[in-house]
């Protein structure tokens, strides 16, 4: 039986690879197949509709600037569609407002994600004032800190510093005390998105959980419709609220 080797090269930049964990890396900065899914996690963080991988290939890009450098001409005729240029346009333009709360994880940072820009939205105002001690304060572990302040110190500083952002985060008040554990079950009516309705529960202290763990206390089903998750919140005798609305207080 012939012996399968493990490949030595990135099949898109033919760059090194790297055994980590027992898989394989690569780590150039500069790989084609990298740079397309950090622009497609970059535009799904800040929900810019239409900026899929088949348009960002259409459009040519290959940078996070160049997303805010596209025009309605540009990209009519990548797109080969004038409906689809003013709507993603309008998307565009409505993502230069987004918070860092939401910007911060957008940019693929290893260990910097939705939680750890959270824990910094209580210690600082701007990302401008980034450094050591406002992440030690904000609770960040040593790995995350240095993760973050070395992109801080190359990346943003050398490009992504240019992006039309007004750097600013949203102050978020973590609580203290939880008042239980809630998961969401199907489509919500009180808000437009899971996103919006996590983070309402969460400043009313609640944890929200994506299953039915031990400690779930709460079932969020606005819906209606009995789903699997409903029918092992009945049998487990789990409350069942049907608006989500009335259990945050709002």
């Amino acid at each position: 039986m012939q012996a399968i080797l493990a490949p030595e090269v990135c099949p898109s930049c033919g760059s090194p690879l790297e055994w980590k964990n027992d898989m394989l890396y690569c780590e150039s900065i500069l790989c084609p197949a990298q740079i397309q899914k950090r622009i497609e996690h970059f535009a799904r963080s800040l929900k810019i509709k239409g900026l899929g991988p088949k348009s960002i290939e259409k459009l040519g890009i290959t940078s996070f600037q160049d997303i805010y450098n596209l025009s309605y001409y540009s990209i009519k005729g990548a797109l080969s569609s004038e409906k689809l240029a003013v709507k993603l346009l309008r998307e565009i333009t409505h993502s230069r407002k987004a918070s860092m709360n939401d910007v911060l994880p957008a940019f693929s940072i290893p260990l910097i994600g939705k939680t750890a820009a959270t824990k910094l939205s209580t210690k600082l105002k701007s990302l401008l004032d980034l450094d050591e001690d406002k992440c030690k304060a904000a609770g960040l572990g040593p790995k995350a800190t240095e993760s973050l302040l070395s992109w801080y110190a190359d990346e943003f500083q050398d490009s992504v510093q240019k992006l039309p952002f007004d750097w600013q985060f949203e102050t978020q008040k973590i609580a203290n005390e939880t008042k239980g554990a809630v998961c969401i079950s199907g489509k919500l009516s009180s808000f437009k998105t899971k996103a919006e309705a996590t983070k309402a529960l969460s400043y009313a202290g609640y944890q929200v959980k994506t299953s039915l763990t031990k400690d779930v206390e709460f079932l969020v089903n606005e819906s209606g419709i009995e789903s699997a998750k409903t029918k092992q919140a009945q049998e487990r005798g789990i409350t069942i609220i049907t608006s989500l609305k009335e259990l945050i207080g709002d």
